[in-house]
């Protein structure tokens, strides 16, 4: 018996009531995409996304499960603060974030730890290792930058630091900030030369964040006897609490092809899956057909989990946050993000409405493990 959470990374279905105050009105990751591309995604029809309500899209009328889309409670549009509060933790507080200028004295303290550093700003992450990619190799000295979310990214060259040595990096940057900063995540970013001389990420990214305030969800899953499956970044979202077994994936194919592995081993319990290319590749470079592909081969996998699953497993997929790569913006988006549910439990062909709150996720495996309704 195992709850799959398939979380596809910037996924929404339009903009929440308070995008104004995130300066996304007109976000609709999805629905934007429909309308400027003919595509289709027939298994995700058959799970009932073109029926969420807002979306104005053709109707499936035989969807397999249920369907809606979910409020975020939470303020923030970001990775952490999304998949924590789908597993009850809600986030009512600002983070320190740097979408511009990193604060001096943070940057101080970076370097206190780490000595000198490159850029020191919010950045393209792309941009910005072939801006400084050769200053970095001749000088040593690490690339820190930041973006909209409350993170702060060092990228380093492989034949400068090793990977290991960017982790331990990012480790003495992540204890300083625990001491003196509320800052949610620091990122290892390794980048390296292709064969033309051109420099590249690598795919050895690495998230440091900070521990998860209260009890979560996963660790209620846990205290009743369940077994606890991440796949991807899951693991390190929550600072490895709560989850038992972590399979550290680079792309959403390695993270598909392990989810179904997982789910041919014999145990209860949930597997939690971030399929992150939507978000990383596509999302943050407003690569509108990257992400059109990236959604249709997740699509065309679908089946294969189908098949996996029993009779008493349950499906949910659904999203963080939106990341639409339709508008100007290169950042996150204040979006619904959809609710799809399919097998033990689960109502076939039942719109959902608006769900207030992404704790419902959490909340419907551990009822499904445990019969029980659950108590905070």
């Amino acid at each position: 018996m195992k709850g799959i959470i398939l979380v596809l990374d910037g996924f929404g279905v339009g903009e929440m009531d308070d995008a104004a105050k995130y300066e996304d009105c007109g976000s609709n990751t999805y629905g934007n995409l429909k309308r400027r591309y003919d595509f289709s995604l027939p298994n995700f029809r058959r799970l009932g996304l073109d029926n969420i309500d807002g979306l104005d899209l053709e109707k499936c009328t035989d969807v397999i499960g249920s369907y809606g889309k979910l409020r975020e409670h939470s303020i923030n549009k970001d990775t952490l603060t999304g998949h924590w509060e789908m597993m009850g933790i809600e986030t009512h507080r600002k983070f320190q974030a740097f979408p511009h200028e990193i604060d001096a004295d943070v940057v101080k303290a970076v370097q206190e730890e780490i000595g000198q550093t490159l850029c020191n700003h919010g950045a393209s992450g792309t941009q910005i290792i072939q801006e400084l990619g050769e200053e970095h190799i001749k000088t040593g000295y690490p690339i820190l930058y930041s973006s909209a979310d409350s993170v702060l990214q060092i990228a380093t060259h492989k034949s400068v630091f090793s990977i290991e040595e960017l982790y331990a990096l990012c480790k003495k940057v992540r204890e300083r900030m625990n001491k003196d900063f509320d800052v949610q995540r620091i990122i290892a970013r390794p980048f390296d030369t292709n064969e033309n001389g051109e420099f590249y990420r690598t795919r050895e990214r690495k998230d440091f964040a900070i521990d998860p305030p209260i009890t979560s969800t996963l660790d209620k899953i846990v205290e009743a006897g369940f077994r606890t499956v991440g796949v991807g970044k899951i693991a390190e979202i929550f600072n490895f609490k709560g989850i038992q077994e972590t399979y550290k994936t680079t792309c959403n194919e390695e993270s598909l092809n392990k989810t179904l592995e997982v789910m041919d081993e014999d145990f209860d319990g949930l597997v939690f899956v971030n399929l992150i290319d939507t978000d990383m590749l596509y999302g943050h470079r407003n690569d509108e057909l990257g992400y059109v592909g990236a959604l249709e081969r997740v699509d065309a996998f679908l089946p294969k989990i189908f098949d996996k699953m029993t009779e008493k497993d349950m499906l949910i997929i659904t999203g963080d946050h939106g990341n639409d790569p339709t508008t100007p913006s290169t950042d996150h988006s204040r979006e619904y993000t959809p609710l799809l549910m399919y097998g033990s439990g689960v109502e076939k062909n039942k719109n959902l409405g608006i769900v207030d709150g992404f704790s419902f996720v959490g909340d419907s495996v551990y009822k499904m493990l445990t019969g029980k309704d659950i108590e905070r």
